[in-house]
């Protein structure tokens, strides 16, 4: 045990945490296993270099200007490069050349529900359940194209095992074993005040998620990036767990992104008004750039230009593309995303070690924003969608962004679908049918793709499920 102590003072010493052992001749044999395990997996080198930067937050404002984007198309001109994309997209996912990737690292908690968000249940009237939406809209895509498409799960430290669990318990839902790989989100300590590690219990250490832009380390450091390449595969797609509505494989999208030779492409839809919590695309004295809402100074935000539309109009809504290539070289430069720096209350073990629950904020933690790689680009695009298409997440356990809005963003969907088909569908001026409907995507992946074979009604008369 002294040799023990010693090898994880060394660890710790050149960072200056040497007393995140304050506790060790308390612990038993066991828990000083258990501790010297988490203590070994501390990423110190990162936290190190968290800890000493700057804050990214208050951007002045100093070179802010829009930034160009490819508008959803409204003429002959637009079309035709629109139709140009989907081809070349249609041509890559034929080649095999794509991969899904959803992340997954959160829990259902603020929904009110046990276990990960992915398995929240969301469907309009069969609660068919997040992960098996976009699990099916995986393998619905891999039928179109006659390629197995592999998808990437990025799971959190806190739902790693349950994540498995429901996977491998409903089959993947349907998809083929060896095209699912699950792999976890990054974590670092919280810190005091004074920069050091902050224990929750006198032999463990106090971590938590690195944030979304941790899922391009996960991706490098599993191994996922080698695999990817070793079968041929270069581009990424890249959504959250939380939207129902996103299109897991997009072929417009991946054009755009393959056409402008891209390195990663984002998706945006137009900001509904100058409050909403988007990050925002623009450029920054001339290097475009996606700035997190709570980052722009309030009169930017609220910024009109010279027809009295939002000065700028571009939200993203975590939807990406990336290249394989990129994410290796950003991990090859030593992954140098900036930290987001978060004030949380976070419970701590005092001097005697009992555990104190803090009435205010006394810790700083790190997160790094996916969007943030933008900056390492060489070459990005931006890409309109349509906010009703593909645009409707599950955040909140009610109000806006909430399973009774993704519900009905649903339904309103399906039916606008079931309309360009024929069938007679009654709505509001809103578009919202008068009864809920849901349509499986191995029915029909978007209106384009809908199943013909399929026994679609003249009329909509009630509630309406579509599946085999």
């Amino acid at each position: 045990m002294p040799d023990l102590k010693a090898e994880l003072l060394d660890r710790l010493r050149p960072y200056g945490q040497e007393q995140v052992l304050s506790f060790w001749e308390k612990l038993s044999a066991e828990e000083r296993n258990a501790f010297a395990e988490q203590i070994r997996h501390v990423d110190f080198q990162t936290l190190s270099r968290a800890v000493k930067s700057q804050d990214t937050s208050g951007h002045e404002g100093a070179g802010l200007e829009p930034a160009p984007f490819v508008a959803l198309p409204t003429d002959a001109a637009s079309r035709d490069r629109w139709e140009q994309a989907r081809c070349a997209g249609h041509e890559a996912l034929a080649a095999g050349r794509v991969a899904a990737m959803v992340v997954a690292g959160g829990q259902g908690t603020r929904l009110g529900f046990a276990g990960p968000k992915g398995a929240f249940p969301i469907g309009p009237i069969t609660q068919r359940t997040l992960f098996q939406i976009h699990c099916e809209k995986v393998l619905a895509a891999s039928r179109r194209y006659g390629r197995t498409i592999p998808l990437l799960v990025m799971t959190g430290p806190s739902n790693d095992a349950e994540t498995r669990f429901f996977l491998k318990e409903h089959n993947f839902f349907g998809l083929p074993l060896g095209a699912v790989r699950i792999f976890r989100q990054g974590e670092l300590p919280a810190v005091d005040d004074a920069g050091k590690v902050i224990l929750d219990a006198p032999g463990h250490v106090f971590v938590c998620p690195n944030g979304h832009g941790g899922s391009l380390k996960a991706l490098w450091d599993s191994g996922t990036i080698e695999w990817l390449e070793s079968q041929g595969i270069d581009i990424i797609s890249y959504f959250q767990v939380d939207n129902p509505l996103v299109r897991a494989v997009d072929p417009a999208f991946i054009g755009f992104h393959i056409l402008s030779d891209a390195e990663m492409s984002l998706k945006l839809v137009k900001r509904r008004d100058a409050e909403e919590k988007l990050g925002i695309w623009l450029n920054v004295g001339g290097k475009k750039l996606v700035i997190e809402y709570s980052d722009m100074p309030v009169h930017e935000m609220r910024a009109r230009d010279s027809g009295g539309g939002l000065k700028y109009p571009g939200g993203s809504i975590a939807i990406h593309c990336f290249s394989t290539e990129f994410v290796r070289r950003l991990s090859a430069e030593g992954f140098a995303l900036p930290f987001h720096r978060a004030r949380k209350k976070v419970p701590y073990v005092d001097a005697s070690g009992h555990l104190v629950e803090p009435g205010a904020p006394n810790a700083t933690k790190f997160e790094m924003f996916v969007f943030d790689a933008l900056f390492f680009t060489d070459r990005a695009t931006a890409v309109e969608t349509d906010r009703q298409e593909e645009f409707s997440p599950v955040k909140n356990a009610d109000g806006s962004d909430s399973p009774e809005t993704a519900r009905r963003d649903m339904s309103r969907l399906y039916a606008r679908w079931l309309k360009s088909i024929g069938v007679t569908v009654a709505t509001d001026d809103a578009g919202y049918p008068a009864y809920p409907i849901e349509i499986s995507p191995l029915v029909g992946e978007d209106d384009a793709a809908l199943e013909m074979n399929y026994h679609w009604p003249k009329e909509v008369t009630g509630p309406l499920v579509a599946a085999w």
